[in-house]
Order: C-alpha cells, then sequence, then structure tokens
C-alpha cells in the first residue's frame, strides 16, 4: 500500500515524523507514514499553482477535463474490490459499507461531475446602460486545499475532489492521519488515470499540517469536513485572509416518530439511521422523540433489535458494526455511557467494550438509553460512536421546539403516517436535510450540508459547483 506523500507528481516521504495507521479491528499497526513539514505543504500547495496555470490542465478543453473525471471513476470501479477492503481495514467499516456504499457513491459522484464539466455556463441580462453587451464567466478559484474526514475517508474525499476538479481548480488533500491510505490509493489511480502532475496533491499529518494548508496564502478556497471546533477555528482563519470556505460539521440528528407512526415499520430505519458505521456519522439519528405513551414501546424494541448486531472485523461478511476508529473514540462512547448513567438516564443495552476474541480492537457495544431528557448531555452533544438516545415527549406541537433545541442543524428525520404532519415538521425542522420515513439518503445530484453549527455551505448537486467557481462579468461597448 502507499504511504509517501504526492507532491507535484513525485512521491515523496516528506520531512516531518512518522505517525502510524492502526488496523481498528486488531489495534495493530497497519502503515507507517510521515508527517508533512510546512515545507512540504508549501511545496504541494506551489506545484498545485503550477498546474492551474499549465496549458496541460489550465489550458485544457472541457471534454477532455470530462474525460479525465470518467476515467478516473472507471479505475476506481475496476479496483473497488481492493479499494473498498483497505477503506475496511484503514478505518473500520464493514465491508458492506465500504464495497456497498463508500466506493460506489464515490464512483457516482466523479461521473456526475464529469458530466458537469460541459454544461458551466454564465448567464446574459439587459441592463439599463444603452449600447452595452453584458454577460458572465464562472472560473475556477485557483488552488483548493480539501481537508477530509476519518469516517468516510474515501467517500467525502470525492464530494469535494469531483466538483474541484470539474471546475478547473487544482488541490492539495490533507486526509485524516488515522485514515489517510484510501485517499493515497485514489490518488495513484488519478496518476494512472492521466490527471497532469501537480492537479492532486496529497500531503498526510496532523493539525498541524492542516493549519499550514490553511493559512497558505496561494490557497484560495479550503473545503473541511470534521468537528465544529476545529471548523470555527478554519472559518475564522479563512475569515482574516479572504479565503472562501465551505464546512460540514458536527451534528445531533432528532428522528421524530409523531404519535401515528408505524413503530415495527420504522424500528429497521432508526436503527441504522443510528448505527451506521457504528455511529461515527455527522447525520446518525441520535435523538429519538417518542410519544410518551409509546416510548417504552419504542426503546424496547430499539434496544431489543440493537442487541442482536454483530460486533467483530468489518473484513469478516458476518459483521454488522466494526469498530470505532480509536481508542480516543471508545474512550469518548464510554465517557458518555458514564455521564448517562450518573444524569439518571436508563441504560437498556450495550454500554461497554466487549471482551474475549474483540478486546484487542476498538469496539464498543450498541448503546441505547431510554428516559431522556432534553437537559442531558447525552441528548445535546455529539458522542460520535454507538450511543442511542430515546426522549419521550407529551404535546406533539412541541415536536420542532424540542428538535430544534440544539446548536446542530445538519439533519433530521420524521416518521409518520400524515404526509402533511410530516411536511409540517420538515418545514419547522432547522436542518440542511430532513429524511421522512426513511433511514439516511445520499446522491451527488442533492445538496449536503448543514444550519447553525452545523456548517456553511453546501457540497453536491449544483451547489458545490458554485462552490468552486467565482462569477466574473464581462461589458463590451457596443458603439
Amino acid at each position: 500500500m502507499r504511504t509517501d506523500m504526492l507532491i507535484g507528481g513525485e512521491w515523496t516521504t516528506g520531512g516531518g515524523p512518522a505517525f502510524t495507521s492502526l488496523n481498528p479491528a486488531t489495534g495493530e499497526v497497519l502503515a507507517e507514514l510521515r508527517e508533512a513539514t510546512e515545507t512540504d505543504v508549501d511545496a504541494a500547495v506551489r506545484a498545485a499553482q503550477r498546474a492551474f496555470v499549465s496549458p496541460e490542465w489550465g489550458g485544457l478543453l472541457p471534454a477532455a477535463r470530462a474525460g479525465l473525471l470518467l476515467r478516473v471513476a472507471d479505475l476506481l470501479e475496476e479496483h473497488a474490490q481492493d479499494v473498498a477492503a483497505l477503506e475496511t481495514r484503514d478505518q473500520g467499516q464493514p465491508l458492506g459499507v465500504s464495497a456497498g456504499f463508500s466506493v460506489p457513491n464515490a464512483v457516482e459522484h466523479l461521473r456526475y461531475y464529469a458530466g458537469w464539466v460541459t454544461k458551466i455556463t454564465g448567464i446574459t441580462a439587459p441592463l439599463s446602460v444603452p449600447d452595452v453587451d453584458y454577460r458572465t464567466r464562472r472560473e475556477p478559484l485557483g488552488v483548493c486545499g480539501l481537508i477530509t474526514p476519518w469516517n468516510f475517508p474515501l467517500m467525502i474525499l470525492v464530494w469535494k475532489l469531483a466538483p474541484a476538479l470539474a471546475c478547473g481548480n487544482t488541490v492539495v488533500v490533507k486526509p485524516a492521519e488515522q485514515t489517510s491510505l484510501s485517499t493515497l490509493r485514489l490518488a495513484e489511480l488519478i496518476e494512472e488515470a492521466g490527471v497532469p502532475a501537480g492537479v492532486v496533491n496529497v500531503v498526510t499529518g496532523g493539525p498541524e499540517t492542516g493549519r499550514a494548508l490553511v493559512r497558505h496564502p496561494l490557497v484560495k478556497k479550503i473545503s473541511f469536513t470534521g468537528s465544529t471546533a476545529v471548523g470555527r477555528e478554519i472559518g475564522a482563519e479563512c475569515g482574516r485572509s479572504l479565503k472562501k470556505v465551505s464546512l460540514e460539521l458536527g451534528g445531533k440528528a432528532p428522528s421524530i416518530i409523531a404519535a401515528d407512526a408505524d413503530i415495527d415499520a420504522s424500528l429497521q430505519g432508526n436503527l441504522l439511521g443510528g448505527l451506521l458505521n457504528s455511529g461515527q456519522v455527522c447525520a446518525a439519528y441520535t435523538r429519538f422523540y417518542v410519544d410518551a405513551r409509546r416510548h417504552d414501546e419504542f426503546a424496547e424494541k430499539l434496544a431489543g433489535a440493537a442487541g442482536t448486531l454483530r460486533l467483530g472485523d468489518g473484513l469478516d461478511p458476518e459483521t454488522h458494526l466494526g469498530p470505532l476508529v480509536s481508542a480516543e473514540q471508545v474512550e469518548q462512547a464510554a465517557r458518555y455511557v458514564a455521564i448517562g448513567e450518573e444524569e439518571g438516564a436508563e441504560l437498556l443495552t450495550g454500554g461497554s467494550r466487549p471482551d474475549g476474541a474483540l478486546a484487542a480492537g476498538f469496539f464498543f457495544e450498541p448503546t441505547v438509553f431510554a428516559g431522556v431528557r432534553q437537559d442531558m448531555r447525552i441528548a445535546r452533544e455529539e458522542i460520535f460512536g454507538p450511543v442511542l438516545t430515546v426522549l419521550p415527549y407529551e404535546d406533539p406541537e412541541e415536536l420542532a421546539v424540542l428538535a430544534n433545541d440544539t446548536d446542530y442543524g445538519l439533519a433530521a428525520a420524521i416518521w409518520s403516517r400524515d404526509i402533511g404532519t410530516a411536511n409540517r415538521l420538515a418545514r419547522q425542522v432547522k436542518a440542511g436535510t430532513v429524511w421522512i420515513n426513511m433511514m439516511q439518503g445520499l446522491d451527488a445530484a442533492a445538496a449536503w450540508g448543514g444550519m447553525k453549527s452545523s456548517g456553511l455551505g453546501r457540497e453536491m448537486g449544483w451547489e458545490a459547483i458554485e462552490a468552486y467557481t467565482e462569477v466574473k462579468s464581462v461589458w463590451t461597448s457596443l458603439v
């Protein structure tokens, strides 16, 4: 597996100290990588800037650029099995997620944005100025810094990379230090596809590497997915330097089970919506609002279903839930379980690490709390692990207020047999995405992003084209 950095078409070890990537299913060292220094980041950014103005990329016709993206998509699809297995070993997600969702979604995004390359247009508009022709052009920004998270490393990278390249930008990618390997493998495939040197650069490392990329004066845009705390720092830095910025941050998604909902029918969607990738999903359903008269029934059925899920190595086809990504995430989940019990919530299932054969890995049992109050920390703070909370409500008129009583606004779910009720709540809930009677769904054509502390800007769809371009006005005298 590739562990070097890609800078200007050359694979290099970089000048910083070594760090390890662990297999979260076993705790064993999977690979050793190098921390990019400020000098390495500068070299990558300058390589991207040279590529941006080069005839090999900057002068490439749109149809040719689209062809390169399609070639990358074909190669990723051709190597999908190996890339998915690498993602599972490095991140922990079961093969059903990596091979069935993450890699296919990345391929879909590459093909979708390849289709946009030849359709990025400006407008003409009538002005109240005589003898003038007016039009606009959408032009690429330049060098874009893409900082990606550890929960879906490959997929979320492509959400950023595909539109950035479709618009004609060049990029420097900084993957999460816990999960860099699928990014480096994709960089190999990008080279094989014939994308010119310097168009895509990858630097590895932790927070200091990311700071160097954010602060570099030649970087015109930062796209970041990660925690709200880090997003605030990046947003402030980009504000000072007047860089464009997109931030997809944390979440604490409510799932509203209306009084008329079919609990049995909604159970599977809520279980999967809360525990996909072991709960390491920004849009995971983690706050379940259930009519007080049916709270116990729902909580017990949810806990019973969660207790049947099989923990194991993601490479095992029998595994339902893989490990958390690191020991730190296990400790965080355990800490919040202790907090929930101290606050008086009722622990129905889970709440600890498994023993025996799984003890060496970063596993945590799927956990369900019942009788949770709105003011409890487990109902308000992002845990990013397999910890679900069930909250009873008395008055349906308070549902939107309860769902919105959070700093976050990334996503929400609503379950109701009454389409009017469901859509009224969808209007009232402050979230970037609302799913009605379904678990999370994603598509390259559907805008994605958060409100409030869940971020700024949108990815996917036409909105991503807007995010990676700027508009130029062109005036022409006709006399």
